[in-house]
């Protein structure tokens, strides 16, 4: 059963080569493309597969064929350069003048002076002159040099002679020289062929012991095949479908925003609608509006990029500024004490890049009543030394829901579902932050390192931050970074992965991953 199933899968092509091969088993590929009417490409890809399949082997020998360039050839019938000047040299001997220039001798050679510059160590390796301030004296060696009998001449005047030879054919007294002027290689013309020789495997031979039919066959069908029924008569060729597939690289989504596309399909699945800001914001809505003093930590340059152009931030409304001001001096009409300090106006127009999007937040409450829900994807930036889990430039989504049944136990209600949605199990505990309270940490479990992992900050807005927009009704607020959840997700130790082109991670990320996988 096993011969007979190869046998149904193998193509036509390669039955065809399997017949060509017990016909004559020294067919060269050329052959084997007239013997079975074959193009040669298809008799090399028949070769290949069946080979791949342990059918037959594949015997490859190079040959490489030498012979002159047309600057070979010149030199094979006027002389070398070194030996245009060793013969120059010879002349000037003859005349009794042993030292001679250099620019007698290449007027007398005929060459030029860079063959002069690269033959003049051909010359002294041979012993045939020796160079002295800039002029040549021929030495005995030299003055006795028959020229027409020396290795180089007569290895150049056999490639003339035959043409075109085989490296390995090559006599032996050339063998050397070959070496030799193996770095000109001006003076030759290096030609490669291939020959092949093919030999059945044991399983081959079975093959041939068992026999096939060699027809068309078919592996599609048309819809004029399928309309006059011609499909019933045709031949299928058999699929192993266990054959391995070639690997492929769609594009795909960047797993960051993958990440942020499915939070976002999340919040608008429950219901929240998507506010945008832009990341240049003044210290006004980014800080002084969540009830941050003018002389937090936060605030300082250490902490935060502060812009100079444009450099100050037109304020809103006077009476919205008048009512901050009040409840960072004295607390306003909320029955807290404020911050006890005079508040700056100017401080507050000082331009930022954005530390976090919750300034987002409260612009959006300024501008719509509840009940609401809302939540807001977006870059944040923070001064912190780049590292494996920190980095000046990050993603956070934020949120808020308004109402008057909003609760704290609603928030850890919304929570528990946002988290559940993304196939987490949460956990909270107590925090601190200066525009809410109360105030948790949310944590989620992983299951790989059995430990909990801190993932984002929420809480109840204080009084001294809704009184001034006029809410009077509770306002839950949540957010948390988005490449750390990237992070854990893909499991990645540093976080400049996801921002680093490799190309090789990135190829072995799946196309789309459903929340349910996590």
């Amino acid at each position: 059963m096993k011969i007979d199933k190869i046998i149904n899968e193998l193509h036509e092509y390669e039955k065809k080569f399997l017949d060509g091969i017990s016909k004559d088993s020294d067919l060269s590929p050329e052959d084997m493309a007239e013997l079975e009417e074959m193009p040669i490409k298809a008799v090399t890809s028949a070769a290949g597969m069946l080979a791949a399949k342990d059918i037959i082997t594949v015997h490859k020998k190079i040959n490489e064929y030498i012979s002159l360039s047309d600057e070979g050839k010149d030199y094979a019938l006027n002389g070398l350069p070194e030996h245009k000047i060793l013969k120059a040299l010879q002349e000037f001997s003859e005349e009794g003048i042993d030292e001679v220039p250099l620019g007698d001798v290449i007027d007398k050679a005929g060459v030029t002076k860079q063959q002069m510059n690269f033959s003049i160590g051909t010359l002294m390796r041979h012993n045939w002159a020796r160079m002295n301030k800039g002029k040549l004296t021929i030495t005995e060696e030299g003055k006795e040099a028959n020229i027409k009998e020396l290795p180089q001449v007569k290895f150049l005047n056999y490639l003339a002679e035959h043409r075109q030879v085989a490296e390995e054919n090559l006599p032996d007294e050339f063998k050397d020289l070959r070496k030799e002027f193996q770095k000109r290689k001006e003076l030759f013309d290096i030609t490669t062929t291939q020959d092949f020789q093919f030999d059945l495997n044991e399983l081959g031979k079975e093959i041939l012991d068992k026999g096939f039919t060699i027809q068309n066959e078919a592996t599609q069908l048309t819809h004029e095949q399928l309309k006059n029924g011609t499909w019933k008569d045709l031949h299928y060729r058999g699929y192993d479908i266990t054959a391995s597939a070639p690997k492929n690289y769609p594009g795909k989504i960047h797993p960051l925003q993958q990440t942020i596309e499915e939070i976002r399909s999340i919040f608008i699945d429950m219901g929240f609608d998507e506010a945008k800001g832009t990341i240049l914001e003044s210290a006004f809505w980014n800080f002084d509006m969540l009830f941050q003093p003018q002389d937090h930590a936060a605030r300082e340059m250490q902490d935060t990029f502060y812009v100079s152009n444009p450099p100050r931030a037109k304020l809103p409304s006077r009476e919205l500024v008048e009512k901050t001001r009040a409840e960072h001096e004295h607390g306003g009409n909320t029955g807290s004490e404020g911050w006890n300090y005079k508040w700056n106006e100017d401080v507050a127009k000082q331009m930022v890049l954005r530390t976090h999007t919750t300034g987002l937040s409260v612009r959006y409450l300024s501008e719509h009543q509840p009940p609401l829900k809302m939540f807001s994807v977006g870059r944040v930036f923070r001064r912190e030394t780049i590292n494996y889990k920190h980095l000046p430039e990050f993603h956070q989504v934020e949120g808020i829901v308004a109402g008057d049944d909003m609760s704290f136990k609603n928030l850890l209600g919304i929570l528990k579902e946002f988290y559940r949605k993304l196939g987490f199990k949460v956990r909270f505990r107590p925090a601190y932050f200066p525009y809410t309270y109360l105030s948790i940490e949310s944590e989620i479990y992983v299951p790989e390192k059995k430990s909990w992992m801190e993932l984002g900050g929420s809480g109840m807005f204080r009084p001294e931050v809704l009184e001034p927009l006029g809410i009077k009704t509770q306002v839950a607020a949540f957010g948390l970074g988005i490449e750390r959840l990237a992070m854990m997700r893909y499991g990645i130790e540093d976080i400049r992965m996801l921002y680093q082109s490799d190309i090789g991670w990135l190829r072995k990320l799946p196309v789309t991953r459903n929340i349910k996988d996590y």
